[in-house]
């Protein structure tokens, strides 16, 4: 069975069609730069059968995006038998991946406004989908679901309870695709069942990154929280901020909203403190390298500040798992940065956890552990894999039903 995995962002589309069960890669790409005109024309990504191919093509939105990598596809002769979508935030009402049908829907449309940057163009390509091929089955993952088993008091914010029920806020949690796929691949490389996993798994990305708590396989936390924005420093999220900030953020520019979450979302983080780029893996290199005194200490506290936050994240993550087994790092920066490991885990020794240098700086295949022979807890480097995990949920639910 061929599923068609696709991943829409603001302005991009990522797709990959995948056999299942044999989970072999039969193609793959991304649509980018869809909507107005930019400075580079809109193309599309495209690789199967071992080629690779750029096809420039106008794509007004994401149906028009997928009407174009249909045609590729169906010009290459792959043929999809179900499509899995990526959705990031299912509110309370969805814990589960779940099959698209009329009232799925109409119950999706309840949450589109939790996540008005991504929810809704992920919604459009259902509906672009299921006018083109309206027998092709759909299901939808949601990144929100691995963590509805995050108890009532860790999701739960001290605001005024009606306020708090008649807006819906409370943490939801992100990344739990990624997550959960780390986990359950920990739990085969530790060789335990998932449901005795403790772990914490740190996703960070090269865009956003969070850390995860996990407890009997399921997630207890999750640094992130009624949206992406909490938790970590991020490329261009700012993360955790006392409250009052964005108070007074809102005073200074007379209650324009949209400036505020703009800051917060795509000027701050890593950019925001470095003034210079979005991705801690150029700050790590610019500390090596920068010969003014100035421009090398905002480099040095970017660095610190980022890493200083994951480490404080995972000790207090460390303390509510019972026992935990393993810290596992994965996605961009988690699985190919290994200074960020070593800087995040030395000295931990009180958690049970001796990262050996060597093996941390000589990782070359996946999964892999990067701790000391004696250490209590293991520190894991695996790859994620959510296109992957999206196909096998989706499969899942073909095959056996929600």
């Amino acid at each position: 069975m061929n599923i068609l995995v696709f991943n829409c962002g603001s302005s991009s589309l990522k797709y990959k069609l995948i056999d299942m069960p044999s989970q072999t890669t039969v193609a793959g790409g991304e649509a980018q730069r869809i909507g107005p005109p930019t400075a580079e024309p809109s193309r599309i990504l495209h690789q199967a059968n071992g080629r690779r191919e750029t096809v420039e093509v106008e794509m007004r939105d994401h149906q028009s995006a997928f009407d174009e990598v249909m045609k590729i596809l169906e010009n290459c002769q792959c043929r999809p038998d179900g499509v899995g979508h990526r959705m990031v935030h299912g509110g309370a009402r969805f814990s589960r991946p779940a099959r698209v049908d009329r009232q799925m829907y109409e119950d999706l449309e309840t949450v589109a406004d939790l996540a008005p940057l991504h929810n809704p163009p992920a919604m459009a390509l259902m509906q672009a989908c299921l006018k083109r091929y309206p027998d092709l089955p759909q299901v939808a993952v949601f990144d929100t679901a691995y963590h509805a088993t995050i108890p009532g008091y860790a999701r739960t914010y001290a605001l005024p309870r009606d306020l708090a029920a008649e807006t819906r806020i409370r943490k939801y949690g992100f990344h739990g695709t990624s997550h959960q796929y780390v986990a359950e691949q920990a739990a085969r490389f530790l060789q335990i069942p998932m449901e005795e996993l403790n772990a914490v798994s740190c996703h960070l990305g090269s865009g956003g990154a969070s850390l995860c708590a996990i407890q009997g396989g399921k997630s207890i936390d999750n640094t992130m929280g009624f949206s992406p924005l909490q938790g970590l420093i991020m490329s261009t999220r700012c993360g955790d901020l006392d409250p009052a900030i964005p108070l007074q953020m809102l005073a200074r520019s007379n209650g324009d909203h949209a400036r505020v979450e703009a800051v917060l979302n795509k000027k701050s983080g890593v950019l925001g403190m470095s003034g210079t780029s979005a991705d801690i893996r150029d700050i790590l290199s610019a500390c090596g390298q920068e010969e003014d005194r100035d421009r090398f200490r905002v480099y040095n506290v970017t660095a610190q500040s980022y890493m200083w936050r994951i480490r404080k994240y995972l000790g207090a993550y460390l303390a509510v798992v019972e026992s935990p087994a393993a810290v596992i790092f994965t996605d961009t920066v988690g699985e190919t940065v290994p200074y960020v490991r070593w800087s995040v885990c030395t000295d931990m020794d009180v958690f049970g956890i001796q990262i050996d240098a060597a093996k941390n700086w000589a990782v070359k295949q996946y999964p892999a552990d990067v701790a000391t022979e004696g250490s209590p807890v293991r520190v894991l480097v695996i790859q994620t894999n959510e296109e992957l995990a999206i196909a096998q949920f989706t499969h899942h639910v073909l095959i056996h039903g929600n």
